[in-house]
């Protein structure tokens, strides 16, 4: 079994380190969610010099954030050209580029230095399921020339050199995107953000909160904390005290599963060593210790078992790589994301010293590194670019039935994928019939025009054809080819 994504406690996380608030605290910055944004923010603050705590009403990274496959690349869930059309190029462009920040905030933490095992690789390609090359291009063209990003364009004979499945057309290669082991980074930042000075509270959940005055206050079971600015980052967990927050969240819960090694016949099918996803946002995997695949896949909006959804995970997988066959899942996990309903996440200041960082699910680790360290800047050094997110105000997600209206749209766009997919394979083996029969036909007229064919001996010969030129070329290429003498027979 893989330690990588298993439940054992990492390093701060063992229930004998664990710390419980059990007396009143004074402090600059107060945390609510020890998640990777809020450690994000308390790595960041520290090191900027300010006294920094963090409360967690469960313990660090126990929920999405320490079960997620650790891809980090730019961008948002939000198309591109969808973010441009509702703020405009230039206001794009400068989010696009916190964005890449924030995952050189990843990169910069992620080292076997400040974290052992952590385990770099580069390289991320997103794939299409439907056939899509001009709209590639174009895609291309504004990261490369607009977004200073550094991509390149697959065509499909070379993403299906790498991934033997004719489920995925073209790709975009981001060859300075990389993943890291999710689950030992989020122990590895709270580690580094006590190492900077900040404290780290597990098993202290917030029963209530006063943001009035210049000091807020903050009550948790066994203690009070004052506090001059309040962080919000606790997704879609933060509470009833605030559950209005909450509330602008819809609730997704994303599962994955490892399988057991599958030995040398995984490398011969899936040649890429970096992360895998479609650009429909249903299927993400890649490679974990040597010959295991991890993949994650199936989502609903309630809870559940991760292990109820091991047979789904086992058979998508199967539907995209079949020369995998039937293969064994041996470990399941999954956790609870907050999706917007604009799909961009909310960071900003809601009060003077009440902030919030949320909305995270579908976004990507790089985003909840930005908000980290943008915050953080906006807190200590006046840094205003978190005004750039206040287009994305909050919205209501709409309770219980936004959980039904969003399983339902997830349902359906599962849907048109597959049926999309299914057109685009049709359409693909339509085009390879068309260029074997022009093919053919090509070989005919040819061997036409060789001269007269001589019938075997014994064979009378046959009446001269009275079809126009392009009928007769027609009638000639229904007939058998012999592919090694060029004749037809």
């Amino acid at each position: 079994m893989s330690e990588t994504f298993t439940s054992v406690p990492q390093e701060g996380a063992g229930l004998r380190d664990r710390e419980r608030l059990s007396f009143d605290l004074d402090t600059d910055i107060c945390v609510v969610g020890a998640g990777l944004a809020g450690l994000s923010i308390a790595l960041e603050a520290a090191r900027l010099g300010a006294s920094v705590a963090v409360l967690e009403g469960r313990q660090v990274g126990w929920n999405a954030s320490g079960n997620q496959l650790g891809t980090v690349m730019p961008g948002f869930a939000l198309p591109l050209t969808d973010l441009i059309e509702r703020i405009g190029f230039e206001d794009a462009r400068e989010l696009w580029m916190l964005s890449k920040e924030g995952a050189e905030f990843v990169r910069a933490n992620a080292t076997e230095e400040n974290m052992p095992g952590i385990g770099p690789s580069d390289g991320v390609l997103e794939v299409s399921n439907i056939d899509a090359g001009d709209r590639l291009i174009s895609r291309l063209q504004m990261l490369n020339e607009d977004f200073d990003t550094e991509v390149e364009g697959w065509q499909a004979e070379r993403v299906r050199d790498v991934l033997k499945t004719d489920r995925y057309f073209h790709g975009v290669y981001y060859p300075k995107a990389f993943q890291v082991d999710g689950r030992k980074y989020v122990h590895g930042l709270a580690a580094l953000a006590r190492r900077a000075g900040a404290r780290i509270f597990e098993d202290t959940p917030v029963v209530s909160i006063d943001h009035s005055g210049i000091r807020k206050r903050i009550v948790t079971p066994s203690a009070r904390l004052r506090a001059s600015h309040i962080v919000l980052a606790g997704n879609v967990h933060l509470g009833a005290p605030l559950k209005r927050l909450s509330e602008t969240l819809l609730p997704v819960w994303r599962y994955a599963g490892i399988t057991a090694p599958l030995g040398e016949r995984l490398h011969e099918v899936i040649a890429f060593k970096g992360s895998v996803m479609d650009s429909d946002g249903i299927d993400h995997f890649r490679i974990v210790e040597g010959d295991r695949l991890l993949w994650e896949s199936p989502e609903t909006t309630w809870a559940a078992s991760p292990e109820r959804f091991a047979g789904a995970v086992r058979r998508r997988i199967r539907t995209i790589f079949p020369e995998l066959g039937n293969v064994e899942i041996t470990q399941m996990f999954g956790g609870a994301t907050g999706q917007t309903v604009h799909g961009m996440p909310q960071i900003g200041q809601l009060r003077k010293g009440l902030w919030v960082v949320s909305g995270f699910g579908r976004q990507g680790m790089n985003t909840s590194a930005m908000a980290g360290q943008m915050i953080a800047r906006s807190i200590l050094w006046g840094d205003e670019r978190w005004k750039l997110f206040s287009p994305f105000e909050l919205v209501w997600a709409g309770g219980a039935t936004g959980r039904v209206a969003g399983q339902l749209v997830g349902m359906w766009g599962r849907a048109s994928s597959a049926a999309t997919g299914s057109l685009a394979r049709y359409r693909e083996r339509a085009r390879a019939r068309d260029r074997d029969r022009e093919a053919r036909l090509a070989q005919a007229n040819r061997a036409a025009g060789t001269g007269p064919r001589r019938p075997p001996p014994g064979v009378e010969p046959r009446p001269t054809s009275r079809l126009t030129p392009a009928a007769h070329d027609a009638e000639q290429a229904m007939e058998p080819v012999s592919h090694d003498a060029g004749v037809s027979r």
